[in-house]
């Protein structure tokens, strides 16, 4: 069983390390705490327990979005709206 959700960790790491260019502190350092990451949870056998990190990966990539569309708009506003209230 836990075979069949090595493809399920393997495309959630790939997708992290690919959202983990744009890191704000640096890709190198999001790199390194994601490796610890799943290498801490490496040996974990129990399908159930799998999974649940599975879902908190994908919580992860889903704040990971949040942060860059944020950082984006934010970015927008400076550049085509001014802060004068006159």
């Amino acid at each position: 069983m836990a075979n069949s959700l090595r493809g399920e960790v393997v495309k959630l790491y790939k997708n992290l390390l690919y959202l983990g260019r744009e890191y704000p502190k640096g890709a190198d350092y999001f790199r390194s705490r994601l490796k610890a990451a799943f290498l801490k949870n490496k040996d974990e056998k129990d399908p159930e327990k799998i999974k649940q990190l599975i879902a908190r990966g994908e919580f992860v990539v889903k704040e990971l979005e949040a942060l860059y569309f944020l950082r984006k708009y934010r970015a927008m506003k400076q550049r085509y709206y001014s802060d004068d209230k006159a």
